[in-house]
This record gives structure tokens, C-alpha cells and sequence, in this order.
């Protein structure tokens, strides 16, 4: 009498081709976790630049409605008083203060109409960045990761006399036509956590003993975020942005809170800092 195979047993697997199949998928993982880590990097850094690009195109047709002028870029603190009339309107802290969650401090300030009040727009998809106390109240992120060149529109008190007190050796850009290389100026950019407070972007070149700017007394008061790749996104005054590279380990910090211990000095290695204040304004 002929026997017949199972057919049951002749559709399972054998415990080592199980095993086969799972190495090969653990080594296809490996090969691709990597490529897809940072193929995601690279659409954040996308995206980030052109949140750059919208704050800069926002800063242009307010320019158009404003007879050139450039918004307001105050200085404030968490103390100081709040006002519409700048370009945003709230201070972030890693504090449980309402300006690090409220949108109406970036849709209902000056820039806000101009980006069709896109919030998004105001925040980098890498930053996430909070404290363990904003943890601990289920946040998952604050609203705001950019910051406006602080030569670049009206400081207000700070630059009454048409010179900003806190770097007289540069010129203050108060109209969109004084800038002479628009493609050169940044007005925007991605600002490191610890730093980005009111949104008013501040390095000061120190002067020299024979009175020209740039010392070997500069430090980091401000500091670029560097979320991708070592790179920061920058909008430029004609429109452009693009991402910069940093080629300095101190410019490079955690982004995590107080992990910069700033201000940072520099007593060497300049071109990093030297690259933001050449693109920060021109000399008086």
C-alpha cells in the first residue's frame, strides 16, 4: 500500500530556517535602520530650512506693508513687559511659563498674519529640547525654536540713536534697503535652547586695543542650534536660506537645558563665530 507524505509538514519550517530568516532580517535591519535614521534627519533639516525661508518671506511682505521697515526685534526677558508690536511675543524659559505653549504670542505678533498664521512655521522639527520639570507636565515640546538677528529691525531703546548700543562698531539694518549685500545679512535662524530666550539673536565683537573689531575677547552669548548634522538653517535678507556647517567642537553643545554653560568664550578658532558676525551686519 503506497504512503503519502503529510502535507501539513511539508508546509512548516524547520527550527534553522527559522533561524535563517531571522538573521537575515536582523542584518537587513541593521543595513537599513541607519539609511532610514538618517534619511528622517535629512527631511527634518528640510523642513527646518524652510521654516527659515517662510519667516524670511513673511519679514519681506511685512517690509512691503511697512514702507521697507523691518519688524521689531526687542529685547525682553520673562519679567518684562509684553507687546504685539514685536516680531513675537513671548520669552522661552524651561520654566512652566505660558509663552513656551501659548501660539497666540507668535499668531497675534507682528510677523504672525505674514505666515498665514502657520505655528509651525515658528518651530524645528528637531528641537525637543525641555526641561524635566515641562516633562513631568506631559509636554512634548515649546513652541519655538527661531530667532531674529538682533542688527537686523528695531531694537528699540537699544538702538533709539541709530546705533544699537549693545554692538556700536556694527550698523543697525532698521529698513530692508540699508542692507547693502542682502544676500550675505541672515535675519532668521535656528537658535540653540539654552539660548533663544526673547528671540533677539545677540553676539557682541569685542574691539581690539587698537579700537577695530574682532578680539581674541569674543565669546558665544547667543548660540546657533546645531540639530542637523553640525548645521544651522539661516534665512537671508534677499529671501535665501541655507544650511551652515560648524567646523568648531565649542560651537557644537547639547541641546539640552544649561548643557551649554553659556556664555562661552573663544580663545581660539574663531571662524565660527567670526562666519555669524560677517553675516550679522557690516561695520560702521
Amino acid at each position: 500500500m503506497p504512503t503519502f507524505a503529510n502535507p501539513a509538514r511539508r508546509r512548516g519550517f524547520t527550527l534553522i530556517e527559522l533561524l535563517v530568516v531571522i538573521a537575515i532580517i536582523a542584518m537587513l535591519a541593521a543595513f537599513l535602520l541607519p539609511a532610514l535614521s538618517k534619511a528622517r534627519e535629512r527631511a527634518a533639516a528640510i523642513s527646518c530650512l524652510n521654516n527659515t525661508r517662510q519667516l524670511g518671506l513673511a519679514c519681506q511682505l511685512y517690509t512691503d506693508d511697512h514702507e521697507s521697515f523691518l519688524p521689531y526685534n526687542l529685547v525682553m526677558t520673562d519679567a518684562s513687559p509684553r507687546t504685539n508690536i514685536n516680531w513675537v511675543n513671548n520669552v522661552m524659559t524651561w520654566e512652566l511659563s505660558s509663552d513656551n505653549t501659548n501660539l497666540a504670542t507668535l499668531t497675534g505678533a507682528s510677523l504672525g498674519p505674514y505666515v498665514g498664521g502657520v505655528t509651525s512655521f515658528f518651530h524645528c522639527p528637531s528641537d525637543r529640547a525641555l526641561s524635566v520639570m515641562q516633562s513631568a507636565a506631559g509636554w512634548d515640546r515649546r513652541i519655538r525654536s527661531y530667532s531674529m538677528n538682533a542688527m537686523v529691525g528695531n531694537a528699540g531703546a537699544f538702538s533709539a540713536s541709530g546705533v544699537n548700543v549693545n554692538n556700536p562698531g556694527y550698523k543697525q539694518f532698521f529698513k530692508i534697503t540699508q542692507i547693502p549685500q542682502p544676500v550675505e545679512i541672515f535675519v532668521f535662524l535656528d537658535e540653540h535652547p539654552d539660548s533663544i530666550d526673547d528671540g533677539y539673536f545677540l553676539n557682541k565683537d569685542a574691539p581690539a586695543a587698537n579700537g577695530a573689531y574682532g578680539a581674541a575677547a569674543d565669546e558665544w552669548i547667543d548660540l546657533p542650534a546645531s540639530y542637523h548634522n553640525r548645521s544651522t538653517a539661516f534665512s537671508f535678507a534677499d529671501g535665501h536660506a541655507s544650511l551652515h556647517r560648524w567646523l568648531n567642537a565649542k560651537t557644537i553643545q547639547p541641546a539640552t537645558p544649561h548643557a551649554a554653560h553659556l556664555p562661552i568664550q573663544i580663545p581660539d578658532e574663531h571662524y565660527d563665530f567670526d562666519w555669524v558676525m560677517a553675516h550679522m551686519s557690516t561695520e560702521n
